[in-house]
């Protein structure tokens, strides 16, 4: 999976709280962010479940 970078800007109070929460689970604030995100995107049915999903969308797309 290819990543790409951008710039984020978050107040210091955000940045703190991220920090410490990160700190707790032993990830950098980066990979809590990206864990975060994941996460939230799933619970709300914006990832599929598995690749298998994705083909299987596109093949739905594609006939309707």
């Amino acid at each position: 999976m290819a990543k790409k970078a951008f710039a984020l800007r978050l107040d210091e109070k955000m940045l703190s709280a991220l920090q410490r929460w990160a700190d707790d689970e032993f990830r950098s604030v980066n990979g809590q962010i990206e864990y975060l995100l994941h996460d939230a995107l799933r619970k709300a049915g914006r990832l599929p479940v598995n690749p298998s999903e994705v083909a299987d969308s596109k093949a739905d797309d594609k006939a309707g």
